[in-house]
């Protein structure tokens, strides 16, 4: 079927629904791996196949958005806004920008909320989270850090299924 086919508005929906399908697919590679050898085991694989994939993602976006080489925290931003999980969860906040620091919410989260459903323990989603936003983070301006402000299991604001923190690093003198 020719793309050119579809409306706009089609096209969008049509992104969506595949940002739903890819957080469908980790989820269940992470589940198969997670019944078969254990949460600790998972999370090794979990962790091991972000660092390759944040960094191939960035640097696709990058690219669409024609972001230059250090972007800054606006087109962290932009690039962030453009991540299938973003799409996916559908309720993101960036709640408090400056041009020193951006804060990445994402309120409902599609992977909790799908293992609450289906009666499973939430998923201990920091490490990999750390290593997704700061590998993401680095690919789009290299001197661009990030940290965690709340992640399950460590939830320090019950507003959010997840709350992170993105700063420039300060530039040292020549």
């Amino acid at each position: 079927m020719d793309l050119s086919n579809f409306s706009k508005e089609e096209l969008i929906n049509l992104v969506h629904v595949y940002a739903r399908n890819l957080i469908a697919l980790d989820g269940g590679w992470f589940q198969s791996v997670e019944k078969r050898n254990g949460m600790e085991k998972a999370m090794y694989h979990d962790e091991e196949a972000w660092k390759v994939f944040s960094i191939a993602k960035a640097r696709r976006i990058k690219k669409f958005l024609l972001l230059p080489e250090q972007p800054g925290l606006e087109g962290l931003k932009k690039a962030l806004s453009l991540r299938y999980s973003t799409l996916a969860n559908e309720k993101i906040e960036f709640p408090e920008n400056t041009s020193q620091e951006l804060i990445y919410k994402i309120i409902t989260c599609r992977v909790q909320a799908a293992r609450k459903n289906k009666g499973l323990l939430y998923h201990p989603c920091k490490s990999v989270g750390l290593i997704e936003n700061s590998f993401f983070a680095k690919t789009i301006d290299d001197r661009i850090e990030c940290e965690t402000l709340s992640c399950y299991p460590e939830i320090t604001d019950t507003n959010c299924a997840c709350a992170w923190r993105f700063t420039i690093k300060d530039e040292k003198p020549v």
